[in-house]
């Protein structure tokens, strides 16, 4: 990761509700609101224009955490921004506060954290999970 990437650095991502952003169950849409999975999608997004600008290229970012309260609703035609500001940079990675607002409401808010790994590591990671026997019995906690 280049030094560039410093605390304090935003982002942001602007979007106006619309149908396809209601949460919907078996295809049937329960609130003409803003959904938690699409500001959590939003968040992912914010954050990850936080990051993105500092990669090397033979780095890339990968979730590893995103946590949501979802504070209040936003209807359908509502004007939705959701601002990401790194709170945390390390070796490892980057941990962003992410905020959603209408206007001056505060939408949600929660904390996306983003580990950063050369391309050919995440590359084994993502062969190995694709050659997991997907019928093998989880271990439970």
């Amino acid at each position: 990761m280049k030094p560039t990437l410093q605390i304090g650095q935003t982002a942001d991502v602007t979007v106006t509700v619309t149908e396809d952003m209601c949460p919907a169950f078996d295809g049937i849409v329960v609130h003409r609101v803003y959904s938690t999975w699409s500001m959590a999608h939003h968040m992912e997004l914010a954050a990850r224009k936080v990051l993105a600008p500092h990669l090397e290229e033979n780095e890339e970012g990968i979730g590893a955490h995103l946590s949501i309260d979802h504070l209040a609703p936003a209807p359908v035609g509502q004007v939705v921004r959701v601002h990401a500001e790194a709170t945390d940079v390390d070796e490892a990675g980057v941990t962003c506060e992410v905020t959603a607002w209408d206007g001056q409401r505060l939408l949600g808010r929660g904390r996306q954290v983003q580990r950063v790994l050369p391309k050919s590591v995440l590359a084994r990671i993502i062969e190995r999970a694709s050659k997991a026997d997907p019928t093998a019995e989880t271990p439970q906690p």
